[in-house]
């Protein structure tokens, strides 16, 4: 051992402290380069793009998870030898830095539209640069190895530069034109949102019947927005409905307004609901668009951009729409229309994700995307292999999507954000300007006011970042990149678009593999939410019980394609095996553990060598393969089982009787096995919990740093079925005679005399000291007089356990703990009994719970009867 590595282990604390230890680990990988990739190495290329967070955001949980796998998979790759770059980011988000910047205005009595323009796009920068980027922050907090000399931005000169380049491409190729669409519209905000930024709520409402015309014509409709009937310009019925037959065709007065509209026949229609008739609002309602484009209707625009009713020529014009809806409801009333009213009424209701207001369906002049072209090769890349999903089963979500998209609104009214490069002319002309291209001039010539789509501009970050339109070495090095591992929840906002510009601009897909995730929910499954009460700071967990241990526990959880439970008695059950393996690792380093000692040939090592040393190479294989398949929670349950039961549990306490009973050989082979291993596990957990490995590899290693330490290899050769089998019996063995002092109340300490015999026991004879060691027996003296016995059938035969319990027992003392433990196990079968047996508990419950309490009422079952037997077995007292 270097001397080094000896002043290492001497400087190593007593116990593990993450805030003492994280930031200055942190920091010093950084300072070392480690993260930084390097465009002209002749390595593979390994390339992550972070999703991009909002500049508002802060770390969520779900952040969290998402950067831990992330993190976990370029470590690995790192440690592969790879050239790994993890290129990290923001983005701007419009919509939420308008909403929060615009609060604080209005806080200063003040607005967006009293400031202008400009001065608002100052102030915007201004919070960016004293405010933005608080996650980034978090980011290194988690310990993510991020290429910080990479930092983009989605409005740096950099990316805005490639926004105007494809923006110019598109609109040169035909694929963005203009046109009049019905769109999410925020009246708060006045501008579109994106379906991303639309949440639909189940809402209380009221459905309300009124008749069209009188008489004969006369017809029934229902709606749950009154105020829209002041825009329809039909009545649509089923063409097989042979109650409106007669009414095709024909026209009815549009009550208030003095406009007759046509009744006509649409497939769309169904019959089974209401009436069977129902109102069309072309210009407000998504389905009523379609049937008027259908039919060639009138779309009439009845609501001004902040949602009043604006120019229907009636007495509710001026009104707000929730103001005109009770109004128009009540002069319906008056004139006796009203037919039927169902209040409340649940329905669904989209609501604008920053401004919580509903948002209003509405005609609106745009710019879009014609997606039909680039939605085909997004969809092809999959299905040709060039690009493959992860889980498989996760394609057919994708192809819903990619291969029904509509045209993508990509115009914004907001001032934050990336410019539409089109200026239009005194004499109606329309020039799009390119990058490195003079805007029209003179005159006349005014810009496109709007904003782009924040998600245009993300849509291009795993290329754009890169460099592009540029030739850049990184983006020769490094694009495409190598996995994208996000969310299935954005699989239509994010991904589909990368796949579509990134096919577009470069030719090229803009990842091989798109590994999804699910989403983080509580313990009991639950959606985490502010309003339900149940979200969590993985902050707050960071500060109580280390980064690794929050790291550990979300990757343990994270099965591909699948939402992970959490809840914080799972994060304090990670910090435990942190504290574990410190514990562990800090006694194979005072009995010598020497990680750079040469392991001995495998003839001269003992049987527990060789099973734990086939056995770690047994986790190298499998780790390894889970990692390369994104299966984290496999791998990390796979280390977390070896790690506490094999190693720590087993192998630890059977090398103590090497170490401190064996000769010199001995003693150092054991040594050398102990180091390999701890050597090897701690690589093996470095990308799950990398503060805790890199501290207690350094020490034990003397070396720099696990960021940049070569990933395990397994070795086979060490493989051997015989001493596994064998070491298998001796679990087996020391477990039954545990359990069996246990059950008869002997101390875990207490020392006693025993005699093994058996044929089982002739095959594990070698064993003998290193049992009698893990179960506290001694050798049988003369005179020995065994008053109680057990058998254990192992592989070869029975072993025959002989126990001298005379005297080591307190009759009276073990009768009355016997009943304490008898009465405790009587009551926990009757709560679960209870429990179990309330509907209406096992009908809210859900399944994991119920599951527990039932396994709670088993192992109940199981203790009385133990402990009966048990009680039956002592003398009277």
């Amino acid at each position: 051992m270097t001397e080094n590595a000896q002043q290492q282990q001497t400087d190593l604390p007593g116990t593990w402290n993450p805030a003492d230890e994280e930031a200055s680990l942190y920091q010093r990988w950084v300072d070392a380069g480690y993260f930084t990739a390097d465009p002209t190495s002749d390595k593979p290329p390994f390339t992550v793009v972070i999703p991009p967070p909002n500049v508002t955001g802060s770390l969520h949980i779900g952040h969290a998870f998402e950067h831990t796998l992330i993190d976990a998979i370029t470590r690995y790759h790192r440690m592969l030898g790879d050239e790994t770059l993890y290129l990290p980011g923001m983005d701007h988000a419009s919509i939420a830095v308008h909403a929060l910047v615009e609060k604080q205005l209005r806080a200063e009595g003040t607005s967006r539209r009293e400031l202008g323009r400009e001065a608002f796009v100052e102030r915007v920068w201004q919070w960016k640069n004293e405010h933005g980027g608080k996650i980034l922050a978090q980011m290194k907090r988690l310990g993510e190895g991020v290429d910080w000399t990479r930092e983009r931005f989605t409005m740096d000169d950099g990316l805005s530069k490639a926004v105007n380049t494809i923006f110019k491409k598109l609109y040169d190729d035909g694929l963005i034109y203009r046109a009049e669409r019905l769109v999410n519209w925020s009246p708060e905000l006045r501008s579109v949102l994106s379906d991303a930024e639309v949440k639909h709520e189940e809402v209380e409402g009221e459905l309300v019947s009124m008749r069209y015309g009188d008489g004969e014509n006369a017809i029934v409709v229902a709606t749950t927005r009154m105020e829209t009937m002041l825009g329809d310009t039909a009545v649509a019925v089923h063409p097989d409905d042979e109650r409106y037959t007669h009414l095709i065709g024909t026209e009815v007065e549009l009550p208030l307004t003095g406009r007759k509209i046509p009744i006509v026949a649409d497939k769309h229609v169904d019959p089974e609901f209401g009436t069977g008739a129902v109102k069309v609002t072309p210009a407000h309602d998504p389905n009523d668009f379609e049937i008027g484009q259908r039919h060639d209707l009138p779309m009439i625009t009845i609501m001004d951009e902040q949602g009043r009713i604006d120019g229907t020529g009636t007495e509710f014009d001026g009104m707000d729409r929730f103001e005109a809806r009770v109004a128009v409801r009540e002069k319906l009333r008056e004139q006796g229309r009203i037919i039927a009213e169902k209040r409340p009424y649940l329905h669904s209701v989209g609501h604008s994700e920053r401004s919580k207001e509903p948002i209003e369906p509405r005609l609106s002049l745009q710019w879009f995307v014609k997606v039909g072209p680039l939605a085909k090769a997004a969809g092809d890349a999959v299905r040709d292999g060039r690009v493959n999903v992860h889980p498989p089963e996760m394609e057919k979500r994708y192809f819903d999507w990619v291969d029904n998209l509509h045209d993508w609104c990509i115009s914004r009214q907001l001032w934050w954000g990336h410019r539409i490069p089109v200026w239009y002319g005194p004499n109606d002309e329309v020039v799009c300007v390119g990058p490195d291209e003079e805007p029209p001039s003179g005159e006349g010539w005014t810009q496109d006011p709007d904003v782009l789509d924040t998600w245009f501009s993300s849509g291009l970050w795993p290329f754009s970042t890169l460099g592009w339109p540029e030739k850049t070495p990184d983006l020769n090095k490094f694009y495409p990149t190598s996995v994208l591992v996000t969310g299935y929840d954005i699989l239509f906002f994010w991904v589909v678009r990368m796949m579509m510009f990134g096919l577009y601009a470069t030719g090229e897909a803009p990842f091989k593999t798109i590994a999804l995730h699910g989403m983080v929910r509580d313990q009991f499954g639950k959606k985490m939410s502010k309003t339900a009460g149940n979200g969590v700071d993985p902050i707050e967990w960071m500060d109580k019980y280390g980064t690794d241990a929050l790291r550990f526990t979300l990757t343990r959880g994270a099965n591909p394609g699948t939402d992970v439970p959490i809840g914080e008695e799972w994060v304090a059950g990670s910090r435990n095996f942190t504290t574990k393996l410190w514990n562990a690792t800090k006694f194979a380093m005072m009995n010598g553990a020497d990680a750079n000692a040469p392991l001995p040939p495998a003839a001269e090592l003992t049987e527990a060598d060789r099973w734990i040393l086939g056995r770690l190479g047994n986790v190298v294989d499998e780790v390894t393969g889970y990692l390369a398949d994104y299966q984290f929670a496999k791998a990390t349950d796979t280390l977390y089982q070896f790690t506490w039961t094999e190693l720590c549990d087993w192998y630890l306490e059977l090398s103590k009787v090497q170490v401190f009973q064996g000769d010199e050989a001995r003693v150092t082979a054991t040594r050398a096995v102990l180091g390999h291993v701890f050597d090897t596990v701690l690589k093996l957990l470095h990308p799950f919990i990398p503060f805790i490995t890199e501290k207690l590899w350094t020490a034990l290693t003397g070396r720099d740093s696990l960021v940049v330490a070569p990933w395990p290899v397994a070795d086979a050769s060490y493989a051997d079925a015989v001493a596994d089998k064998r070491i298998a019996d001796v679990q087996k063995l020391v477990t039954e005679v545990r359990r069996f002092r246990a059950d008869q109340g002997l101390k875990p300490s207490q020392k006693v005399a025993a005699r093994l015999s058996g044929d089982g026991f002739a095959e594990i004879t070698g064993h003998d000291e290193p049992i009698r060691a893990l179960v506290r027996l001694t050798q049988p003296e003369d005179g020995f007089a065994p008053s109680a016995s057990l058998e254990v059938g192992l592989s070869a035969g029975v072993v025959t356990v002989e126990l001298d319990l005379s005297g080591t027992i307190d009759v009276a003392a073990e009768r009355k703990r016997l009943q304490k433990d008898l009465g405790a196990a009587e009551k926990e079968l009757a709560q679960a009994e209870a429990k179990l047996g309330n509907q209406a508990f096992i009908d809210k419950a859900p399944e994991p719970v119920i599951g527990k309490i039932r396994a709670r009422k088993e192992t109940a079952v199981a203790d009385i009867e133990r402990i009966n037997a048990r009680l039956a077995t002592l003398p009277a007292s």
